[in-house]
């Protein structure tokens, strides 16, 4: 499966940024979804994730009540709504695809995601 990231850039803390993940080349229906960000330095980090059909969802506790994660099946499409931003945001963020459900105690867990996006940079200045 392919996986391209959009939406990211550039913005003042405590605005909104939506970002983008489009899937093809599989049946994007069957695979669970997740966020996750790299900042420099740093490694990646869990931000979120979402069930096959959209019905359960998981964040990261940093990111709580902040961001929403949601997906359209009919267009193959994740999304990663995010509020309030804060400086410390910023970060190359990544959507992720796994084919098997995993255990909402291991959803942060990168290795358990078998395709990945490119990233797109989200910049949140002070």
């Amino acid at each position: 499966v392919q996986l391209q990231a959009s939406g990211g850039g550039l913005v003042q803390a405590g605005g909104s940024l939506r970002l983008s993940c489009a899937a093809s080349g599989r049946t994007f229906r069957f695979d669970y979804m997740g966020w996750f960000r790299q900042a420099p330095g740093k490694e990646r980090e869990f931000v979120a994730h979402i069930s096959r059909g959209g019905s359960s969802t998981s964040y990261a506790d940093s990111v709580k009540g902040r961001f929403t994660i949601s997906r359209d099946n009919a267009k193959n499409t994740v999304y990663l709504r995010m509020n309030s931003l804060k400086p410390e945001d910023t970060a190359v963020y990544y959507c992720a695809a796994a084919p098997r459900a995993i255990m909402t105690s291991r959803v942060g867990e990168p290795s358990l995601y078998n395709y990945w996006g490119q990233g797109t940079q989200v910049t949140v200045s002070s």
